[in-house]
């Protein structure tokens, strides 16, 4: 990651703004076509439309904030010791503050109408309990999270494949869970349509809202765990290295035994030219790829 604190929140804000608009504004929309109906097949096509705004918003924001635009995915770097834990709550109460944005901006396009229909929001279905929501927000946010472990976090990750799939983990969950809790595995993507619906006099399910904040908590931080387990990544980022796309180089360049010293003066002995040569290459093109967190 790259800027300031506060740069950063404001790349939080915007990204979850993002993500409420198209997500849940989605979820309006198809309602609105369907006459207040919504057909598996209208879930469909709010699934693609989280997949893509979440594959844009991590190509985006992703090289300045990490593109978390998830309280869960947040906490779950930080359990996982790849996100400082000093920068959990400003990074929430941004998400948290773009999500209520994003369900602003829903009725201000919409009209008032989109509030009567819930902004989108996220509930149990008919005849689920609360414990089967929890149930089902863990096993949902488990995939994206486990996918952002093995595309985003993991240095062994194939280059530029990180939004889209991701973003395609969204909406796989959403398939499945979707039409039980809404497959929100965010709290902060239940929050902003939750409060907007509140303040333009809507029907909210405030007593469901622990299912998404449990669910997808436990959830994040289960995949964390499973994944350093089983996968076994390799240290994203050495200790010294600095964070962000910085400190990739700098750990592909200590990977291959040359120093930023020798890189710098040209000095890299003639056994590790062949390696020095392709990271030039690679330098050359402008070859990025993001992870959230700090990578530590």
């Amino acid at each position: 990651m790259v800027g300031d604190l506060p740069r950063r929140l404001v790349a939080e804000a915007i990204g979850t703004m993002l993500l409420v608009i198209f997500g849940a504004g989605s979820v309006v929309a198809a309602l609105l076509m369907g006459d207040g109906e919504l057909t598996y097949a209208g879930l469909g096509f709010i699934s693609l439309s989280f997949a893509v705004v979440v594959a844009i918003v991590i190509y985006a924001f992703g090289t300045t904030s990490g593109a978390h635009i998830n309280p869960a995915v947040t906490i779950a770097l930080a359990a996982g010791r790849r996100f400082p834990w000093s920068e959990v709550l400003p990074y929430i109460v941004a998400q948290l503050v773009g999500a209520f944005a994003g369900g602003l901006l829903i009725v201000g396009g919409f009209g008032r109408r989109a509030a009567d229909l819930g902004t989108g929001l996220t509930a149990l279905g008919e005849g689920v309990s609360y414990g089967q929501g929890i149930l089902l927000e863990v096993m949902g946010t488990f995939l994206l999270m486990l996918t952002i472990m093995a595309m985003a976090v993991d240095r062994r990750a194939p280059t530029g494949w990180a939004g889209w799939m991701i973003g395609i983990a969204v909406a796989g969950e959403i398939f499945v869970i979707g039409p039980m809790t809404g497959g929100a595995v965010n709290p902060a993507r239940t929050f902003g349509p939750y409060l907007t619906t509140s303040v333009f006099g809507g029907d909210t399910p405030w007593a469901q809202f622990g299912v998404y904040i449990i669910g997808p908590v436990v959830g994040a931080v289960l995949a964390v765990l499973v994944y350093d387990l089983v996968a076994r990544p390799a240290r994203e980022v050495p200790e010294e290295a600095e964070q962000g796309t910085a400190g990739e180089i700098a750990g592909a360049r200590e990977s291959r035994g040359e120093t930023a010293e020798e890189a710098a003066a040209g000095e890299v002995p003639a056994a590790r030219r062949p390696h020095h040569d392709e990271l030039r290459e690679r330098l050359g093109h402008g070859v990025r790829r993001w992870r959230p967190g700090h990578g530590r």
